[in-house]
């Protein structure tokens, strides 16, 4: 083991012996060779599938460890459940979404790619002094990192990202602004617009009856 390194009567560190590399191993000439091992094996495999066509379904040559190469976009990669995709507003019964403009989705956003806009409900509506709604929801998908971050900061399950779909190419910037019509358009997987968590709406028989007027 090596001895702390004393100075001035204080132990400042210790001293690190450095490795004896031979120039084998210094040339990386093993590593290299197991690389190209590794290389040839997937390559053989690979072409005597591809020769011999073991592999006509696409779904499986995606899920394969082999070859991935698939033919887009006729042929499409399946994503995962758990993927995140283009972001969607959910509905509630009424069709209106389920945002109540809480800023919390764009305060949690580290690319600052959501803007939203409050407004107030008209007078005589019940969600009035209650909840506000988005009068503009914006999303720059160009922005975005695709973190996840609003759809778990969201205290109303009212976006999501689970479209299983991904931004298609445009050739302009503008037709990456998804704005709050474009995204409760979107549908999830099941092709719903709604969610199925339940919320409690004013109004409804299980609201608590809590609101900014009366707390408690």
């Amino acid at each position: 083991m090596s001895e702390p390194v004393r100075k001035g009567g204080g132990i400042v560190g210790k001293v690190v012996p450095r490795a004896e590399r031979s120039m084998l191993v210094q040339a990386y000439v093993p590593e290299t060779a197991k690389g190209m091992a590794v290389l040839m094996k997937h390559f053989f495999k690979n072409t005597k599938e591809l020769v011999f066509g073991q592999r006509n379904d696409p779904v499986l040559e995606a899920l394969d460890d082999g070859i991935n190469t698939i033919s887009y976009p006729e042929q499409q990669r399946p994503y995962p459940l758990r993927n995140r995709g283009v972001h969607r507003l959910t509905l509630r019964e009424d069709g209106s979404p389920r945002c109540v403009a809480c800023l919390c989705c764009s305060t949690a956003c580290p690319a600052q790619c959501i803007y939203i806009e409050p407004a107030e409900y008209p007078e005589g509506d019940k969600r009035r002094g209650y909840e506000r709604y988005p009068a503009k929801f914006v999303i720059d998908e160009l922005r975005c990192i695709f973190c996840g971050f609003c759809v778990e900061a969201c205290p109303c399950d009212a976006i999501r990202m689970d479209t299983g779909e991904h931004p298609v190419p445009y050739d302009s910037r503008d037709q990456f602004i998804y704005d709050k019509d474009i995204l409760t358009a979107q549908k999830g997987r099941d092709g719903e617009r709604k969610t199925r968590n339940p919320r409690h709406e004013p109004g409804d028989p299980t609201h608590p009856g809590i609101t900014r007027l009366a707390h408690h």
